[in-house]
């Protein structure tokens, strides 16, 4: 049954109401704006340089002296944090680089959340987008509890997901290699994958802003769901493409396969060309860095539409796999890399990944 869009009810204000931005503020504060940068650090101990160092990382703006801009909240935020390093629990970088962290993924997320917010009031209530602004700053305050709750909620589930995984590696490795310390250059071997939409560039400038952003979401949706079925991390999204890595060869090559399948058979978005190596890593500030991720960009360009393709050292990890078909390719040369054996990754026997 189709779902049949009516105008809102509610008449959207002209402009915002100042009052109830400052209560809202109030509400998501914890407390009126009453400290300037000093007191606060003065209060949690530390110098206003230190404080500023965790400032930034967090992504504050820039606050003077005289600007009254903080809540006891904020000292008490700051003092947590500093209360780590005192313990020696964490050292001065380590407890910035985690407040970077926390600062990123949350300015990403909240900027995800008010634009899908907006988007939902547009489509289901038949209101301009500015209305639809207008409305989510009276509608935020319901919200504030269940989306906090469920933040909290899905931290303590990846980090225990993290916990998992470490304690299965740290396992394998003593049961592998109980007293040979790991020398290799990077210290993680994961599976790196790419994932690019085909003729994105010219799809995107025949398109308005509303189609564009739902082709740019069904594709994100997709390969989150795609990559996290079979057991993987999608570390970024970036425009058309994807990131993602995986624990063991055979995991990426069958998260790989499947998005493939996938874009092929989807009849909105276009096929994508996909890439996976494996090899060895290193992860930092959320993200994976080394020749293996590299090597994987390249090989999505050389890779044709709706198939996914490997280098020649990922496929004899999976030779003797028969889930796996393997046709190999002359060498090409990529830069970088000099002469490179590219492996055309098919299905074998079974059926893949199985979404529910």
């Amino acid at each position: 049954m189709p779902i049949i869009r009516r105008p809102d009810p509610r008449p959207a204000p002209d402009k915002l109401d100042r009052e109830s931005v400052r209560r809202l503020e109030v509400e998501l504060l914890g407390a009126e704006r009453t400290l300037r940068r000093r007191e606060v650090a003065s209060g949690a101990g530390v110098s206003l340089l230190s404080a500023r160092k965790l400032w930034r990382a967090m992504g504050f703006p820039n606050i003077g002296d005289e600007d009254v801009a903080f809540t006891p909240n904020d000292m008490e935020a700051l003092t947590t944090i500093i209360e780590l390093v005192r313990k020696e629990q964490l050292t001065e970088s380590a407890a910035i680089s985690i407040t970077r962290a926390i600062g990123q993924m949350t300015d990403r997320m909240v900027v995800w959340q008010i634009e899908a917010l907006v988007e939902e009031m547009v489509a289901q209530r038949g209101i301009s987008d500015a209305a639809a602004r207008r409305h989510l700053v009276a509608e935020l305050p319901q919200l504030i509890e269940p989306l906090e709750k469920t933040l909290v909620y899905a931290w303590r589930r990846q980090l225990n997901a993290a916990v998992q995984r470490l304690a299965v590696r740290a396992e394998t490795a003593a049961a592998n290699q109980p007293d040979t310390p790991d020398d290799a250059p990077l210290p993680l071997a994961r599976a790196v994958g790419f994932a690019d939409l085909v003729s994105y560039t010219s799809l995107s400038r025949q398109m308005n802003e509303k189609t564009l952003a739902q082709l740019v979401q069904r594709f994100e949706n997709k390969c989150a769901e795609i990559i996290s079925v079979g057991g993987g991390r999608l570390v970024k999204t970036i425009g058309d493409e994807v990131l993602y890595i995986a624990e063991t060869p055979e995991a990426g090559a069958e998260i790989s396969l499947a998005l493939a399948k996938a874009f092929t058979e989807d009849e909105v978005l276009p096929s994508a060309r996909v890439s996976m190596v494996w090899g060895r890593i290193l992860s930092r500030l959320g993200d994976i860095y080394g020749p293996t991720v590299n090597l994987a960009a390249r090989l999505t360009s050389l890779a044709e539409p709706g198939t996914v393709l490997i280098d020649a050292t990922t496929a004899a990890t999976l030779r003797d796999n028969d889930r796996f078909v393997l046709m190999p390719h002359k060498p090409r040369t990529v830069r970088g890399f000099g002469e490179v054996y590219p492996v055309t990754l098919a299905r074998g026997t079974g059926t893949g990944l199985v979404l529910d």
